[in-house]
């Protein structure tokens, strides 16, 4: 079986980089150590080799479709749902209270992007299971967390989220699903959702849709959307009975095709009964909790993703022959040489491998965080949280953007194999093109984080942050020969100020659409300084190994392959922010704010 991540990697990150056994000194994490991480990292690795990374091409080859209301998806999903759910993997993060492990998500984020590096579309049938039952067991009445939550986390029943409408994508204000009162918590629901992933399968005995609709005589706008609980089969003395959910068509997808997009339709025989889940008109709130949640497992997807993709195409420049060093004197004689020595490839897979292992750490940050917020009160817990939700966009947008040229990347050293099914490339690109789409747009990010997230609480979040990647400055500054790349990422961070303070008066005029014209130029910028920092805090890291540790060569090869990334990554990657900053700090936005819709043609 070829390596489609290294294990050595996220123990580094876990254990070296982010010290994840200093969380079990808290009550909520102290049952755990080092060995149930450990144990928790190998269960996942079980479950990817034996079950997922086998039939990861059978699952795109043998596409799902819609046969008389029904969607027979590879049976080996019904394996992994069932593994999962013995394994305690899918609720592993949840209290013990509603069955869970109180598992950090540090550690448990790491089991996620395991099996989507080994399959990508199988991933999604928990990850929406977990994120859905979550919802329930934070909102929903005790009764709804005793018939629904066990079934979930066991895998018998999946979980989906149904927001999408033909006619509201991203703009979920425009969302017209009716609920109609019945008494005690029940709604007949009508309408339609689009989109929807997993909504239709038959590995699962019952699949229970987190609905958003809108209840008659709501209040317009995000105010007036309701959170519902609609089973595909609701449950009366005892028996499953047909709930009014019908799979009107199924989505064809360029990519990620083991895992069925539905249109369902709603209640055309007034038959949908869909049980509203905490107070009414409060759906949207409820719902950012799974989406955010969800924006952080499309970017851990989408560093999975780049990084199989990087260990085939390392594999393969490691294996494949082809030309001869450039300055080899005697090109007739000479022996073809493997095609990583020449130093073009070395580039790209210096990029996938920066790309990939830079966000895979943005997103342990995001997990580090999440974790410290859940154990810290007061000041301390609004702080984590501020930052988690800062970095959300960030780490949903930077890897699966540059996921996508990574990968691209690794086509372009494989050649022409590379677009062909020979090899695993071609798919693993239709796979993560989807990403900079799935849970809003890069562009829906984008606007997020310059016209939300930054300004929040009058830009504290963004202080935080500052603060935090200075404390990672301060300990590069102590090795003289990462000085200079802790004073490259100080002008950065000087240079987005400068950027903010061209860009915030304009929302202060409300004048929003110049202040947010340019935004995904931001979203991009603020990504590059990121990342360099978790490269920087890697390469503290690594350095300090090297200084102070009795090594085998293996991990003296291991932690320098960690500083010349970071070389890599702030000679190549970094610098693009001058141009970005350019751009930002021009005036000259009439191609995009002032054009006349007549001009493009």
């Amino acid at each position: 079986m070829a390596n489609y991540f290294s294990f050595r990697n996220l123990k580094f990150l876990l254990y070296e980089v982010f010290d994840a056994e200093k969380l079990t000194q808290y009550e909520h994490y102290r049952d755990h150590d080092r060995q149930s991480f450990d144990m928790i990292l190998e269960t996942a690795k079980q479950i990817a080799d034996n079950i997922l990374y086998p039939i990861y091409r059978e699952m795109d080859e043998k596409e799902p479709d819609l046969v008389s209301g029904k969607v027979a998806v590879h049976q080996g999903i019904g394996k992994y749902l069932k593994a999962m759910g013995e394994a305690g993997m899918i609720g592993a993060t949840y209290s013990y209270e509603v069955g869970g492990g109180q598992v950090p998500a540090t550690v448990y984020s790491l089991a996620s992007f395991i099996l989507s590096a080994a399959n990508n579309a199988a991933s999604m049938y928990t990850g929406l299971s977990s994120g859905a039952a979550r919802l329930i067991i934070n909102f929903g009445n005790q009764e709804q967390k005793d018939l629904y939550v066990p079934k979930m986390l066991s895998g018998e029943w999946q979980g989906t989220m149904a927001l999408t409408e033909p006619q509201a994508g991203s703009s979920l204000s425009d969302v017209s699903a009716s609920a109609k009162p019945l008494g005690e918590g029940k709604y007949l629901i009508k309408g339609q959702k689009v989109f929807i992933s997993a909504g239709e399968h038959d590995q699962a005995e019952n699949i229970i849709h987190l609905l958003l609709a809108r209840i008659e005589g709501a209040p317009a706008g995000i105010k007036g959307i309701s959170l519902f609980i609609v089973p595909k089969y609701r449950i009366e003395n005892g028996s499953f009975q047909p709930n009014g959910v019908v799979a009107g068509g199924i989505y064809h997808k360029m990519g990620q095709k083991g895992t069925p997009a539905m249109h369902l339709m709603l209640g055309d025989n007034n038959d949908c009964i869909g049980y509203l889940v905490g107070e009414p008109h409060q759906g949207l709130k409820y719902m950012f909790q799974m989406m955010n949640e969800a924006r952080l497992g499309v970017g851990l997807m989408s560093a999975a993703i780049a990084t199989t993709a990087y260990y085939h195409a390392l594999q393969y420049a490691n294996e494949r022959p082809q030309g001869r060093r450039l300055n080899e004197k005697d090109q007739k004689t000479t022996p073809q040489t493997k095609i990583i020595n020449h130093p073009d490839v070395r580039r790209m897979l210096l990029f996938q491998k920066a790309v990939a292992e830079g966000s895979l750490s943005l997103l342990m940050e995001c997990s580090r965080y999440f974790d410290l917020a859940e154990v810290s009160a007061g000041e301390e817990k609004a702080k984590y949280q501020m930052l988690l939700d800062l970095l959300t966009p960030i780490a949903k947008t930077f890897p699966s953007e540059y996921g996508i040229k990574a990968v691209s990347e690794a086509m372009q050293v494989f050649g022409g194999y590379g677009y062909c099914k020979d090899f695993p490339i071609e798919q693993l690109y239709r796979d993560i093109r989807i990403t900079t789409i799935y849970e809003g747009t890069s562009a829906i990010q984008s606007q997020d984080l310059l016209g939300r997230k930054v300004t929040m609480q009058n830009g504290a979040a963004l202080m935080a942050l500052m603060q935090e990647i200075s404390q990672t400055l301060q300990e590069a500054t102590t090795y003289e020969n990462l000085k200079k790349y802790a004073e490259t990422l100080q002008k950065e961070l000087g240079r987005m100020q400068q950027v903010l303070q061209k860009l915030i008066p304009f929302a202060m005029q409300g004048n929003y659409e110049r202040f947010l014209a340019d935004a995904n130029l931001f979203m991009e910028m603020a990504g590059l300084v990121v990342v360099a920092w978790q490269w920087l805090k890697q390469a503290v890291v690594a350095q300090k190994q090297l200084l102070t540790q009795s090594l085998a060569e293996s991990d003296v090869a291991f932690y320098e392959s960690k500083i010349q990334t970071m070389r890599y990554f702030f000679a190549y990657e970094l610098p693009k922010t001058k141009w970005l900053a350019t751009r930002l700090l021009d005036d000259e936005v009439i191609t995009i704010v002032e054009a006349k819709a007549e001009w493009i043609v």
